[in-house]
């Protein structure tokens, strides 16, 4: 409460302190004329009213004159004590001067009472602030090291000094040339000395103040810094802080994308304007992780409109809202509506004349599929099939589909819905199409809906378990922002059914990554060899469906694009007939319901699918009860 107070405007605090010193005047004139008369003074006579009112005003004026309502309260001395006599003085003064004016008689005793009282209340209301602040300014402070000697580990080191929170002990830094120096009047030691200094100061926190730095150097301080039983924190980065948008001491968690170690490509301006500058784009599933990012990428080339295609009433609203905040001068069209509502898409299409579209609506995670494979079925693959051929009639320039690495020799019914829909859209782009098809597939994205890293992060701060599905599973990681550009780039370099795979760097182990977010939290795992550890992994086995680790690529003839981080894979593709017939099978199974029969088709279809485990139908209760009985608990 104190430290919001202390956030509020400058003009504000001297508002409450005029109003305080007004009651405080008010009071000591009460006070003095009780005292004489031996009674609590009441009265209702207007003009007594009109007396006090008119000494407490003309008594803060002069208070504002004496310079009271420049000091800051919490660091006032003794020349503030020196102005509050002057104050008391003067505002006794004129007590005498409205005395004679209002001819209210008031004796001796009245005027040294309340001048005692008063200034008693004025200063009391000053220097008891005071005294609290330095209260908590006076509790200990938890023990800190900086991580970065530069100008905002310098910036960060005063802020902290002058705060009630952090005690910096000492700076960090690779740079020899700084070893041994005295900054801020703290030491700078090698990264070697972390360890120690840690022990012998008890430091409770490492701060990162490097916020320019590249994500391989972050990675590489934070694995130097994992092991030890510390908070590792950052400072907002750069951009924020001369923005304004944030201040060097508000320390966050270390961004989860550090721990990739891997820089960012600057984006191909030509390739990311080709389909959106001064076009009308469409954006379908844009309320989701990566439809939404993607409909800001899109704001951010200025396209002639953009159109947010979207299921969920509240996930388009929230988008909605962003963008035309962020973006006001992009003409945003929301549309609530589903990808396998034909009638609704054409209507959209024709109307705006769209030339481009990004189609990210799909049903993703995993294990919901496998329980509800008709809808999946629907929503992935006739969804896409309808969304394609109305972009075909509507005279669409540029169709991309958001793919997935699950379509790659898929397990489960996901991975075979994404890399059937890749399937009608090599198709239909083999059958004579004015529009240009091609697919991007990536792995996993960090923040999404259902990313491991928000609910291990959650699972910590609640005490544990992380839950685990299996120790050995890995997994390819990107950061939304950057597979959105990255998608955009693509499609801009696509035409007659390319698939084009995005460089997702290593594949990352999620054991380890537990481990090291646990750590970096200030708490230790728990193993075997650890058993008093603060928080346990535990391995649930792994869910129907799934994989121990993903590939991007069918088979070894990728090649080089234009980009960097984007390769062109060389795959085979169905004719067109054979997916029809593919397609007649799916929707006969979707009329009859029938979720065990689409496993078959997309088995026999040219999906290389392969599930790894049994049907789970929740249309057929009796299915459904011996299938959850086993580990469907997620």
């Amino acid at each position: 409460m104190l430290l919001k107070i202390l956030a509020w405007p400058r003009n504000l605090k001297r508002i409450v302190a005029a109003t305080a010193d007004v009651l405080g005047i008010s009071l000591a004139l009460w006070f003095a004329v009780s005292v004489e008369s031996r009674q609590l003074y009441m009265t209702y006579d207007i003009k007594a009213g009109l007396f006090v009112m008119s000494l407490a005003g003309i008594s803060v004026l002069l208070f504002y004159r004496l310079g009271l309502y420049r000091a800051v309260t919490r660091h006032i001395g003794i020349r503030a004590l020196f102005s509050v006599v002057l104050g008391v003085l003067a505002s006794t003064l004129m007590l005498i001067l409205f005395d004679m004016a209002f001819e209210t008689s008031a004796n001796l005793t009245v005027i040294v009472i309340y001048s005692l009282s008063a200034f008693i209340f004025i200063g009391a209301s000053r220097f008891g602030v005071r005294s609290v602040f330095r209260q908590i300014q006076a509790r200990p402070k938890a023990n800190v090291i900086i991580y970065g000697a530069g100008e905002a580990g310098r910036q960060l080191a005063h802020a902290l000094m002058h705060g009630n929170d952090y005690h910096p002990i000492a700076f960090v830094d690779d740079d020899q040339t700084l070893h041994g120096a005295l900054i801020q009047h703290l030491t700078v030691y090698p990264q070697t000395k972390i360890a120690e200094l840690v022990k012998e100061h008890n430091v409770e926190r490492i701060l990162l103040a490097f916020p320019s730095a590249g994500r391989s150097v972050r990675r590489s301080v934070i694995d130097q810094l994992s092991h030890l039983p510390v908070t590792v924190q950052t400072i907002p980065g750069m951009a924020d802080i001369v923005s304004g948008e944030a201040r060097i001491d508000e320390l966050r968690e270390v961004n989860i994308e550090d721990l990739l170690g891997r820089d960012a490509v600057a984006p191909d301006t030509k390739l990311l304007n080709k389909n959106i500058k001064d076009k009308v784009v469409m954006v379908t599933g844009a309320g989701g992780s990566i439809g939404s990012e993607l409909c800001r990428q899109v704001a951010l080339q200025k396209p002639k409109a953009l159109i947010l295609f979207e299921w969920s009433e509240p996930a388009l609203y929230y988008i909605d809202q962003e963008l035309r905040e962020q973006s006001p001068e992009v003409a945003i069209y929301p549309f609530v509506g589903s990808v396998q509502d034909e009638t609704t898409l054409r209507s959209v299409l024709n109307t705006h004349r769209v030339d481009t579209i990004y189609h990210a609506a799909a049903y993703k995670h995993v294990p919901m599929v496998e329980m509800n494979i008709v809808q999946a079925v629907k929503n992935n693959v006739l969804g896409t099939l309808c969304t394609a051929e109305a972009a075909i009639e509507a005279g669409v320039e540029k169709f991309v589909l958001v793919s997935t690495d699950k379509a790659v020799r898929p397990t489960n019914v996901m991975g075979a819905t994404k890399r059937m829909a890749e399937l009608v859209l090599q198709g239909l782009a083999q059958h004579a199409s004015t529009t240009a098809f091609c697919m991007v597939r990536f792995g996993n994205v960090l923040g999404s809906s259902g990313s491991v890293v928000p609910k291990f992060r959650e699972q910590i701060k609640q005490g544990g378990p992380i839950t685990l599905t299996h120790k050995d599973i890995t997994r390819y990681f990107m950061t939304i922002p950057e597979a959105a550009q990255l998608v955009i780039q693509a499609g801009a370099m696509g035409n007659k059914g390319d698939v084009f795979v995005l460089d997702m760097g290593e594949p990352i182990k999620i054991y380890d990554l537990a481990q090291q977010m646990i750590r970096l939290s200030g708490l230790t795992p728990k193993s075997e060899a650890f058993p008093d550890g603060d928080i346990e992994i535990a391995i649930t086995g792994l869910r129907p469906g799934e994989k121990l680790y993903e590939e991007l690529i069918i088979g070894d003839n990728d090649q080089n694009t234009q980009h960097p981080r984007i390769r062109r894979a060389s795959e085979w593709a169905a004719d067109w007939s054979e997916v029809g017939l593919i397609l007649r099978d799916i929707r006969r199974c979707c009329a009859a319901m029938d979720g065990q029969g689409l496993r078959r088709v997309l088995e026999g279809a040219p999906t290389s699918y392969t599930p790894n485990s049994r049907c789970v139908d929740l249309h057929r209760p009796h299915h459904v009860k011996l299938q959850l009985q086993k580990k469907l608990a997620f």
